[in-house]
């Protein structure tokens, strides 16, 4: 089959690699000049989430008698900013988390499978480190991420949970002085250079035939009806639109894997989902004292700020500003975007002092898709020849090898490897009342 698949980032290049394993011909089409420029680009680092990673759950929308997490929230007097909000705040509770996770589980799964094929495949170097550190400040923070220990243990998922004195034997940069809860260390899980991967496997992927790059196009409009799908893409930079010469490419299914690009493409299709756009920020500082610097990567389990040594720097993500849809297309206000920068540079004050020159930081920012119930969607939605691919958040970029692999099963009239109640929850159709 002739494949569509929009959107060059880890999504769109990891579905475009399954699909081309599959035996079918693929076309990416980027808006970009090339390959991970978008969210992609800004990426914490984390290769799968852990229950204490994911973007739900009790230690991360807090509850009325505390601030929420790593958010800075500014819904202003838009309801459906706050309707959101609402329905992600339902996973804080115990059993509504545990079993969402588990529903994500088997795509942790295939995604670590898939992504352990690659490596053997191909023989990526990708800047990956080995062992994560989660720190948690309060006694009710540890309280409540005991339903993430919990998971943990249910999956056999190998960890250590250390006191703060321990934590900061294993990790030095880690003040134990003020004192603090205590944390989890992961020494298999993996942070790793996300764009770097995408461009390896985009790389690998233009030695082979069958697969085509067409960049610095966006896609204006979707066409689908029973003997065929294509897209109508927008005239190049510089062009004049002409509605005698129109440029449409066609093939046998469309992937949309466009990041926040996909809400708008398939609304304008007849399909309107309730993920929310969501800023995230980033620092990349150089290193201020060697003996500070961390050799595992800190994640500050409430905020889910992750810091993470990166050669002679340290990169510094997470703080999501979260407002009405219609701000964050627009460049964040100053105040909105210090907030968060600072939330990011007072989270190395806390965890990793002296590590980094903040002064002397590049900070980044980018819009990610958030869902209100914590999963991406992956699967067909409208047509039959119609697969989305987005919504996979900031936690793990290693879940967009795992959905590209369900996609690519699906495309093929393949039973995908995840449970039937797995693929049910991540359907777009989820959402429909």
């Amino acid at each position: 089959m002739d494949v569509i698949v929009i959107g060059g980032g880890i999504v769109g290049v990891a579905t475009a690699y399954q699909l081309h394993a599959a035996g079918h011909r693929v076309c990416v089409i980027e808006r970009h000049a090339t390959v991970a420029q978008g969210a992609t680009y800004g990426h914490g680092g984390a290769v799968l989430p852990t229950p204490l990673d994911v973007w739900f759950g009790p230690t991360f929308m807090k509850t009325a008698r505390a601030p929420r997490g790593g958010i800075v929230y500014k819904p202003g007097f838009d309801s459906a900013t706050r309707r959101f909000m609402q329905r992600l705040a339902r996973l804080a509770e115990h059993d509504a988390f545990c079993a969402q996770y588990r529903r994500l589980k088997p795509l942790v799964d295939v995604a670590r499978e898939t992504m352990e094929a690659i490596e053997t495949r191909l023989g990526l170097d990708f800047e990956q480190t080995s062992g994560v550190l989660h720190v948690v400040r309060h006694a009710r923070d540890w309280e409540e991420a005991q339903s993430a220990l919990d998971l943990l243990r249910e999956f056999e998922v190998r960890h250590h949970v250390l006191s703060a004195d321990e934590c900061g034997e294993i990790e030095h940069s880690v003040p134990t002085d003020p004192a603090f809860a205590g944390g989890v260390l992961f020494q298999q899980e993996r942070m790793a250079n996300c764009p770097l991967f995408t461009k390896l496997l985009k790389q690998s992927l233009e030695d082979e035939s069958g697969v085509h790059f067409k960049f610095g196009r966006a896609v204006a409009t979707l066409r689908l009806d029973n003997a065929r799908a294509a897209v109508e893409l927008a005239p190049a930079e510089g062009e004049r639109s002409s509605s005698r010469d129109v440029d449409v490419v066609s093939a046998d299914a469309i992937v949309v894997a466009a990041g926040a690009g996909s809400l708008a493409l398939i609304e304008r299709s007849g399909l309107r989902l309730p993920l929310h756009p969501a800023r995230l920020f980033a620092l990349t500082a150089p290193i201020a004292y060697e003996e500070r610097a961390p050799h595992l990567t800190v994640v500050d389990t409430t905020k889910r700020i992750t810091m993470t040594r990166a050669n002679q720097r340290v990169r510094v993500a997470g703080a999501a500003l979260v407002q009405p849809e219609r701000d964050v297309a627009k460049p964040p206000a100053e105040p909105l975007a210090k907030a968060a920068t600072a939330a990011l540079a007072q989270a190395t004050h806390d965890w990793i002092p002296g590590a980094a020159r903040i002064s002397a930081a590049h900070a980044w920012d980018g819009i990610k898709l958030l869902s209100p119930d914590g999963l991406p969607v992956v699967g067909q939605a409208l047509h039959p020849r119609l697969f989305l691919n987005f919504g996979h958040g900031p936690a793990g970029w290693g879940l967009a090898c795992g959905s590209a692999k369900v996609i690519a099963d699906l495309v093929s009239g393949t039973a995908p490897g995840v449970p039937p109640d797995t693929l049910a929850a991540l359907r777009a159709d989820r959402f429909v009342d």
